[in-house]
């Protein structure tokens, strides 16, 4: 399959959380480039469009917009 993604993006496996109006999801950071992410979450109900992605042990606050694939 070719990759058509602007950005390649980097195979990683750490914790982050999905931040909105002072609450929080947990997720896991599958990859991660410039452009995107891929998260795995127990479950996408709540999560709204627009949010902060927050991944602590790279000090990275990021704010991210959902897809829905």
């Amino acid at each position: 399959m070719e990759e058509k993604r602007e950005s390649l993006r980097t195979r990683v496996l750490k914790t982050g959380s999905i931040s909105f109006g002072g609450a929080a999801i947990s997720c896991v950071v599958r990859n991660i480039s410039a452009l995107g992410a891929l998260l795995e979450v127990q479950s996408p109900l709540g999560i709204p469009e627009r949010f902060i992605l927050v991944v602590p042990s790279d000090q990275l606050s990021r704010p991210c917009h959902h897809l829905e694939v």
